[in-house]
């Protein structure tokens, strides 16, 4: 359980911040990055959950849920050692993304196949949607980039790649299963 008694801290004044398992690193540093991405990720979906109602709203609702894991697995380095921590740390499993996966499968089943690429827009839901997807795309990138230096759990960044499918799927749910999608007209102002 996490308690905050106390919100600053002044311990990151000098441009350096803890990790999960207690090393001090610099905040510009690519796994701090990587997971301050995710962090951004989640105000995203937290914005996209204004606009979402039903189903759409508590599927956000555990995508919210599965990005502050995924910032616990980033911030937590050194996968070798997990058997020897305090805790059992927390790590971000292949069912997050059989879920997902499975998730966009159910969604996608109804929505006629794309003759276009799909313009960020349409509905509000739809368009916050897209700003989710491209944030979320970021992320990915982050945590790639972070995977050719150090250790990163492998499923955390395929959770990354198919959270970004998912947000693609949904946006165009939230355009009448793809009717009110803005579709891509190549070359229209030319």
């Amino acid at each position: 359980m996490v308690v905050l008694n106390k919100i600053y801290t002044k311990t990151g004044d000098a441009g350096e911040t803890a990790l999960g398992n207690g090393a001090r690193v610099a905040k510009h540093s690519m796994r701090v990055t990587a997971y301050g991405t995710v962090d951004e990720t989640n105000a995203t979906v937290g914005l996209a959950r204004l606009e979402a109602t039903d189903d759409m709203h508590e599927a956000l609702g555990r995508i919210q849920n599965d990005l502050f894991d995924l910032g616990a697995d980033l911030c937590r380095p050194d996968m070798a050692r997990d058997a020897e921590a305090e805790y059992t740390p927390l790590r971000v499993s292949d069912g997050q993304v059989a879920r997902l996966e499975s998730e966009i499968d159910r969604m996608n089943k109804d929505i006629e196949p794309l003759r276009s690429f799909v313009l960020p827009g349409g509905s509000r839901l739809a368009a916050a949607l897209h700003l989710c997807r491209t944030v979320s795309r970021r992320a990915e990138r982050m945590a790639v980039e972070l995977a050719t230096m150090e250790e990163v759990n492998p499923a955390a960044v395929r959770y990354l790649n198919r959270l970004s499918d998912w947000f693609f799927v949904a946006s165009r749910v939230a355009n009448d299963n793809g009717r009110a999608d803005v579709l891509w007209q190549p070359g229209a102002n030319l």
